[in-house]
């Protein structure tokens, strides 16, 4: 796409009109329009370039979430947080409040919001899971700035950012991107489902397969199942409903256990799946702590807060410090966390005290929709 059509794309009241907000309770991270901004906020877009009573300095930030879900909402949090703190202590203003959006895991959304950020200039742009950073990434590079330099991108919560085609390599990302990745450790996952259950032999793959998040980790799963003489059901959706009726088929072709790995869509549907995997005393294991918060028995993967935190912190390195994104590292978080949820595990009467010992951390959790 040319940069005219990029920044054509989009009329105000249109975006207006498609986006919705992730709203501050529960946890969730305060979105909203460029158009919806009060013009009193510090930092509005009016006085980004100016100093300000509390900066010297002032950078605009695009941050872009995929969907609505509580891990998702979780980083956004943690990014805006740490932004704020970075502004305090270095007399710097990194003005978000402008410049976040969800993209409903919609393309058009995702597309259209690329091309508001590039229009209205921004600095740089933190898009959160691997949708999004793709659509992020191709927009500014189809769209350099007048003096030839690319928008600067620091993703967020992408799961294999060299298999997405995002960067070279995690150590050289080259081009104007790099990241923090949330990476599964898929074997160890499968490792704690036969401690709980050694006698597990028809395993479910329940995911997306239109989400390069679940690529890699889908062919792990099957190489280990394969490996242990496992039998493997595999069911996709695209959507809460098709999930749901793939939920449904896993369930009556006789999976004992079910994975999920770092799928957004499926985690949007958790809350509405968890209790028919319940019912049926069978254990569903998702790539994130936010499955488990939202019914599943377990959640395996990374803290997001840290890795919100540190996504921040790459970007104000970029902005304050002036250093390029093609030589930073993709950072990766301790992948060894296991969160638990007691209420799920109760009701399927399933023993899971030898997690203890084969993670780095246990965590058990009850059912809520977003972490307090």
């Amino acid at each position: 796409m040319k940069k005219k059509s990029m920044t054509l794309l989009l009329a105000g009241a249109v975006l207006a009109a498609v986006l919705t907000g992730c709203g501050t309770s529960g946890g969730a991270a305060e979105t909203k329009s460029t158009a919806d901004s009060s013009a009193s906020d510090a930092g509005s877009s009016e006085d980004s370039g100016a100093s300000t009573d509390r900066t010297s300095r002032a950078y605009k930030v695009g941050i872009v979430q995929y969907v609505d879900d509580a891990s998702l909402n979780q980083i956004v949090a943690a990014i805006q947080a740490e932004l704020d703190k970075k502004s305090e202590e270095l007399d710097i203003l990194f003005d978000y409040k402008n410049f976040t959006y969800n993209g409903q895991a919609d393309a058009t959304t995702m597309n259209q919001i690329a091309a508001d950020l590039i229009a209205s200039d921004v600095d740089l742009i933190i898009p959160v899971a691997t949708p999004v950073a793709m659509v992020m990434q191709n927009a500014t590079a189809e769209n350099a700035r007048e003096d030839g330099s690319l928008i600067p991108v620091v993703f967020s919560a992408v799961s294999d950012p060299v298999g997405a085609g995002l960067v070279a390599s995690m150590d050289a990302p080259g081009s104007n991107i790099t990241g923090t990745s949330d990476a599964l450790n898929t074997e160890a996952v499968f490792d704690l489902m036969l401690a709980a259950d050694p006698g597990i032999q028809i395993v479910g793959l329940l995911y997306d397969k239109s989400q390069d998040s679940s690529t890699a980790a889908i062919a792990s799963a099957k190489a280990y199942c394969e490996a242990k003489g496992l039998t493997v059901v595999e069911k996709t959706g695209t959507n809460n409903g098709e999930i749901s009726l793939a939920a449904d088929a896993l369930l009556a072709s006789g999976a004992e256990a079910v994975f999920t790995p770092t799928d957004n869509n499926v985690m949007t549907a958790e809350l509405a799946i968890y209790e028919k995997f319940i019912d049926a005393k069978v254990p569903h294991y998702g790539g994130a702590d936010s499955f488990a918060l939202n019914g599943a028995f377990l959640g395996y993967g990374v803290n997001y807060v840290e890795l919100g935190t540190a996504t921040a912190d790459m970007a104000v390195d970029i902005l304050a410090n002036g250093s390029e994104p093609a030589s930073m590292a993709v950072q990766t978080m301790d992948n060894g966390i296991a969160t638990v949820n007691t209420e799920t595990a109760e009701a399927i009467g399933l023993d899971y005290s030898m997690f203890a010992d084969k993670c780095s951390s246990l965590v058990e959790i009850q059912t809520a929709e977003e972490f307090d």
